[in-house]
């Protein structure tokens, strides 16, 4: 640990960030850096990735980047590995590799490569990185679903989200005591490449990033940010609480916007 990181608060902690190379894992990646951790990106772009190494080391950070596919079971065993290879240890897992892909054009190849991206690589990454963290009775598991996952909108992306959320739900429960926390970030609309064809105005991935480093320091079962959604405080959570108090007027908004779209098409 370098004498600058020293004093900070994730000074000493090692974290793997997947999906690292832009978007939130990219921020994600940097604040924890800023704040003292030391940082394994992970994503499956190599070149993305060293610059982002390269943004933190001149930052004065410590970083190291693993080229990962986290649909590859045995890429994610090795990325672990070379992370505790690398640090002596692993602390902080952030699950945030994602891609978005519409359902009904998608051919069954893509489905299967959806869910392995955006639900079974985490799972199955978790698994990996937990034997140590439960040994030392230290770590933290933050993984990022999406207000998709609380209000559906998109059958193969929201399905995923769901079962993110779901997954660490459980997880936090089965790890109760453990000295390891579970927690999920959903976030709403955040300027990403996975939203660059949006015309609204967006928050960047700082928002989330700093979530985040929070969840590490205090950790909660679940956030939702950002807090202000078109202009309403709270507007997020509102959205997500019609999901479970009037699911009959989602159906009739998001039902009508999808058949308008459909039919356009």
């Amino acid at each position: 640990m370098s004498q600058k990181q020293q004093g900070k608060p994730l000074a000493g902690e090692v974290a793997i960030v997947t999906g690292a190379s832009s978007g939130i894992g990219a921020a994600t990646a940097r604040e924890l850096a800023r704040q003292g951790a030391r940082v394994v990106l992970a994503a499956r772009r190599e070149e993305e990735l060293n610059a982002r190494v390269l943004e933190i080391k001149q930052m004065g950070g410590e970083a190291l980047a693993v080229p990962t596919d986290v649909a590859d079971p045995e890429q994610l065993t090795r990325l672990v590995e070379q992370a505790i290879h690398a640090f002596g240890k692993l602390d902080i897992l952030v699950n945030n590799a994602g891609a978005g892909q519409d359902f009904l054009d998608s051919s069954p190849s893509e489905v299967r490569r959806g869910v392995e991206v955006n639900l079974l690589g985490a799972l199955l990454l978790t698994k990996a990185a937990l034997p140590g963290m439960l040994e030392r009775r230290h770590g933290a598991i933050i993984s990022v679903a999406s207000v998709s996952g609380w209000l559906a909108n998109d059958a193969l992306y929201s399905s995923t989200k769901f079962g993110l959320r779901g997954f660490s739900r459980g997880l936090r429960r089965e790890l109760w005591g453990s000295g390891v926390s579970v927690s999920v970030v959903s976030p709403g609309f955040i300027r990403t490449n996975l939203t660059r064809a949006r015309a609204a105005r967006m928050p960047g991935p700082e928002v989330v990033a700093r979530a985040i480093a929070r969840l590490v320091r205090h950790p909660r079962r679940e956030v939702i940010v950002p807090k202000v959604f078109f202009g309403a405080p709270f507007g997020y959570h509102l959205a997500a609480a019609m999901e479970w108090l009037a699911p009959w007027l989602v159906d009739l908004a998001l039902g009508g916007y999808y058949r308008r779209r459909r039919t356009s098409g």
